[in-house]
């Protein structure tokens, strides 16, 4: 399966982190992979079927790395896949698909469905557990063609002089890069001006709006005003969800970012004392 390059940089250069935990290297899965499998206790021949069985049958919508498409929901992050245990979630939905929400009945044999069980709780081991991930040099760009990309692709809403003034002083490299990557910080956390909203609309008609707190194909939750936890069932269109998300920008770029530029734009950002 192919491993992405650029996922490999979303939490700055990890052995593992929002890609897919699917590399194997000449002696066999690398350390980081075989942490990640042996903390799930999922079978190390049933995750490298799934990653194969996963790459043919379902990349095509969800992506390579599970976590979602403009036309299919994050699994990494969905709550089915969260809480499933051996398999009784997942495993009716890759049986007999949800033609209701677009998604055909899949040609999948009970083993390629175990197979990919196993995989996709492996990547869930491998989301929630990044404290352990090994780092590696990040400042190997160029700062002057990183300057060039800041200014001809961020500077309409970043300035050198202005919001980011003094930045490459305030923090280590590592920190920086995932900061810019990811702005709404570590662990999905926003900051107030970065704060993602919803509104969602009831079939009565009914407008609950307040700051997201998650969202996936099957629910949407949120706290309103008030500070009342919320949370909807998604069948289909209803309810209507509007999300509001002022980081988009930071978002569709990470589609767009290729390794050089993420190295070039981090060591220019660095000398921003």
């Amino acid at each position: 399966m192919h491993r992405s390059s650029l996922l490999t940089l979303l939490l700055p250069a990890l052995i593992f982190a929002q890609e897919p935990a699917t590399r194997s290297g000449r002696g066999g899965q690398d350390r980081g992979i075989a942490a990640a499998i042996a903390g799930s206790k999922e079978d190390p021949a049933a995750f490298e079927r799934g990653a194969k069985a996963y790459a043919t049958n379902c990349a095509g919508c969800h992506g390579t790395a599970a976590r979602g498409t403009p036309g299919a929901p994050d699994l990494v992050r969905s709550l089915l896949v969260l809480d499933d245990e051996k398999g009784i979630l997942i495993a009716p939905v890759l049986r007999n698909g949800r033609p209701e929400d677009g998604m055909p009945k899949p040609n999948l044999t009970e083993q390629q469905v175990a197979d990919i069980v196993a995989w996709l709780h492996v990547q869930t081991y491998a989301a929630g557990h990044r404290g352990t991930y090994a780092f590696q040099d990040v400042l190997t760009g160029d700062a002057k063609k990183g300057e060039a990309y800041f200014n001809s692709t961020c500077s309409g809403c970043h300035a050198a002089s202005g919001d980011l003034k003094g930045i490459g002083a305030r923090f280590d490299s590592f920190t920086l890069q995932a900061r810019w990557l990811q702005p709404r910080g570590r662990g999905g956390s926003p900051t107030a001006k970065g704060q993602t909203t919803v509104t969602v609309t009831l079939a009565s008609g009914e407008k609950i709006s307040g700051a997201l707190e998650q969202i996936d194909d099957f629910t949407v939750s949120l706290r309103d005003a008030s500070g009342e936890y919320r949370s909807f069932t998604r069948t289909g269109a209803t309810p209507k969800v509007e999300v509001h998300d002022p980081l988009r920008p930071h978002v569709d770029l990470l589609r767009k970012y290729s390794d050089p530029d993420i190295h070039n734009v981090t060591a220019y950002l660095v000398t921003l004392k």
